[in-house]
């Protein structure tokens, strides 16, 4: 018997439910092989990815669903992710840690891929202030400065639109399709030019330009550093999903912190200490507006009731493509 807390339909909603129970089932076997016994599966949301907390065990499942239709191999994203909690956990930052209990994975059972992780009680409508938001993203990537493995370079940002936007030719108006493969060509060409790997692509090298003028350098990032990710626990605020973990400029996470709708995302930059104005930010700005159109809409694909809301989200790209209204 499975609860939700959370639940979507698309395709279909008997197709989705049966996806569903599939990796639900996938992960309380994987569990149980591992002498861990799950009486009470519960769903705690079906969005982006599927999350489901073995009860009793305070184990959470995470389940690529649509972020699997933007990365052929979403093992991959999971693997960097558990390596980079891993690390933050080792080093006493302020995160939720993958699982202690069994093997957090990545693993592949019964063609489901999945990840397993501690569950954090956490009050989900508690919003942190932008103090706190911009101060802990500093901290956060103060540790993240001596990551010591290889991420890929903007790997989320230039590469994972390409294949959305493939999923989206003929699912959306072609000539809003093609204003946004142009606007990702072009931000793509911004984003990338005179950055290079430096020491073999590791992460927490320096990215400097071929010329004089100096590219920012590059570092481990959050990738997806909104307050919602920030999750208030009883033992006090804890990042979460690192799943779009990279090599890049913070200026990124400042990008997506600036963006927020759920707080002051200017002050909690400026808490950052930095500047929201800098006309470094707003390369990153726009990427981050077209990154996050092109998820929702392929949400749409399979969740249909979310079509209204990717519309909207669409249009409001094609009247501001610069990311700073939203």
């Amino acid at each position: 018997m499975v609860s939700r807390a959370a639940a979507g339909s698309a395709d279909g909603p008997a197709a989705v439910l049966a996806a569903v129970s599939t990796a639900v089932s996938a992960a309380v076997a994987l569990a149980e092989e591992h002498g861990v016994r799950v009486r009470e599966p519960v769903v705690l949301n079906d969005s982006f990815n599927l999350r489901v907390h073995l009860r009793p065990a305070p184990i959470v499942a995470r389940i690529p669903t649509v972020t699997a239709l933007g990365r052929p191999r979403p093992a991959e994203a999971l693997e960097r992710e558990l390596a980079v909690a891993s690390y933050l956990h080792a080093s006493g930052a302020p995160v939720v840690p993958p699982s202690d209990l069994l093997p957090p994975g990545p693993h592949v059972r019964d063609g489901v891929t999945l990840s397993l992780w501690a569950y954090a009680e956490h009050d989900p409508g508690h919003v942190p202030t932008p103090d706190t938001a911009g101060r802990m993203l500093a901290e956060l990537h103060a540790v993240l400065r001596a990551f010591p493995g290889e991420l890929p370079l903007l790997g989320p940002v230039l590469q994972e639109p390409v294949r959305l936007l493939e999923l989206l030719s003929g699912k959306i108006d072609p000539e809003a399709l093609d204003r946004l493969r142009t606007a990702h060509a072009a931000l793509a060409e911004r984003l990338g030019a005179g950055l290079s790997t430096g020491q073999g692509g590791q992460a927490g090298g320096d990215v400097r330009t071929s010329g004089a003028e100096q590219a920012p350098p590059a570092q481990v990032v959050h990738g997806d550093a909104h307050p919602g990710n920030l999750l208030a626990t009883p033992a006090g605020p804890l990042w979460n999903d690192f799943e779009e973990c990279m090599s890049a400029p913070v200026g990124w996470d400042l990008a997506c912190l600036s963006r927020t709708t759920r707080l002051d995302g200017r002050a909690a930059v400026r808490a950052y200490g930095a500047d929201p104005d800098d006309p470094e930010l707003r390369t990153f700005v726009a990427a981050r507006g077209l990154q996050g159109t092109l998820w929702v809409l392929v949400r749409a694909l399979r969740f249909p009731e979310h079509a209204a809301g990717a519309r909207a989200a669409l249009d409001a790209w094609l009247r501001d493509p610069s990311g700073a209204t939203r």
